[in-house]
């Protein structure tokens, strides 16, 4: 069995469908579990509908993003499904009634909650889709919802996974659907359930997670994920347009890649691949016979070239005690729990006797009121506008190309990782 990774991109069109149902055709040989992600840019465009909600309080602005949402999926549906009797229609009606009564509803479980049980529609309804388009191509496919397999905590918009109960379950509706004829079953990325029957998300980008996560479960053959590029690139093309293609990866390099904010594969994937020794393959879903990227248990890092990894709208915070005392591990320890209180994440620490300071994502709905608490018991400095640097297998001269122009505010090197924040010279 293996387990089958469609994203946003993969799915953003009625074309875009025809061409994953194909590439499932390729493999009607084989038992697989595909995971879909939301169509296109459809996580985007739910999280105005969420923002419209709950931070403006615009009940009717955001019933108007909504139906923005609704149409774009009816147009991709009326180009994949002439007759309009097909059951498909109705299926994706039901999803966004559902979201329609979660609005009407006073958004008083916070940000979190709401999110969840709105932005989890943009999955269910991209399955839905493709599930009926392959069932109308001729392939036994059965439906799955992901929320009744990958059970988490109550941890909103970051659900932490049970990962005993997850397996129990996946392990029973795939096996039922396998034992019942069908070759594939279909389900959704990025989405889990709670014991109360509430939905989570995993933080964004977790399809490629919720694939591990099944393919732990279900001891699969391999995972393939399939994407708009011909594999892993040592560098984002936008930033760098001489990125070069990584034949193989180790899981070590995939891991360090992904925690930096490597943006082709999520940062939990590779740990349950690992754990239970699953190869990896990045694949072109454009070109799928190209020969894409294996990370795997027995794989080197080839071709052994920097890769670059680039993070904007960084900020940089410097945090002393107030008297003059040192930051000791007991500061250090509650400058810890104020960060992990307000979920933000710490992309860069270096400490001294007198200071402790960090690179994080400029989030403007997070990084404020993390500043005005850390400022009720610590002297605080700042500077915003940043980008945050890392390479992983660098050389001397890799980091003097980076800097040229530019104003180094901190800079930490290990034997293979090099980071570095940055600011534009002037």
């Amino acid at each position: 069995m293996m387990v089958f990774k469609f994203g946003g991109a993969s799915v953003k069109d009625a074309d875009s469908v025809r061409n994953v149902s194909n590439i499932i055709r390729g493999f009607s040989k084989e038992n697989l579990v595909v995971v879909v992600s939301a169509m296109g840019k459809t996580t985007n465009a739910l999280e105005q509908v969420v923002n419209a909600r709950v931070i403006a309080n615009d009940q009717a602005m955001a019933k108007q993003h909504l139906e923005e949402v609704r149409m774009f999926h009816a147009q991709i549906m009326k180009s994949l499904f002439p007759d309009s009797s097909n059951p498909v229609f109705n299926r994706v009606n039901n999803v966004f009634v559902e979201v329609d009564w979660c609005l009407e509803d006073e958004p008083s479980k916070g940000y979190d909650f709401v999110y969840d049980q709105i932005v989890f529609a943009g999955e269910l309804v991209s399955t839905i889709i493709v599930h009926e388009f392959l069932v109308q191509s001729g392939i036994n496919v059965a439906f799955a919802d992901a929320r009744d397999m990958v059970r988490t905590d109550n941890t909103y918009r970051e659900g932490k996974v049970l990962w005993d109960e997850s397996l129990e379950k996946t392990r029973s509706q795939v096996n039922s659907a396998f034992s019942s004829g069908s070759c594939c079953v279909i389900t959704q990325g990025f989405i889990g359930g709670t014991s109360e029957n509430y939905t989570t998300t995993l933080g964004r980008e977790g399809s490629d997670y919720t694939a591990a996560i099944l393919a732990f479960c279900m001891d699969a053959a391999a995972v393939y994920i399939w994407k708009d590029v011909q594999g892993v690139l040592n560098a984002d093309p936008k930033h760098f347009p001489d990125a070069q293609k990584l034949e193989s990866m180790s899981y070590n390099d995939a891991i360090e890649l992904a925690y930096f904010g490597a943006s082709v594969i999520h940062p939990k994937t590779i740990k349950p691949l690992e754990n239970k020794a699953i190869p990896l393959h990045v694949k072109s879903f454009i070109d799928p016979s190209l020969s894409g990227t294996v990370i795997g248990k027995d794989y080197q890092t080839k071709p052994l070239i920097p890769s670059y990894i680039f993070k904007d709208n960084q900020m940089l915070i410097s945090i002393s005690a107030k008297d003059f005392s040192f930051i000791a591990e007991e500061s250090l320890s509650d400058i810890f729990s104020l960060f992990a209180q307000a979920s933000v994440k710490i992309n860069l620490m270096q400490n001294s006797a007198i200071s402790f300071s960090v690179c994080i994502d400029n989030d403007s709905r997070k990084v404020p009121a993390l500043i005005e608490t850390l400022r009720s018991r610590f002297r605080i400095l700042y500077n915003e506008g940043l980008q945050l640097y890392t390479v992983r297998h660098y050389y001397p001269s890799t980091i003097e190309s980076l800097t040229v122009g530019k104003e180094v505010l901190l800079e930490q090197r290990s034997r293979q990782t090099a980071q570095l924040v940055l600011r534009s010279a002037g």
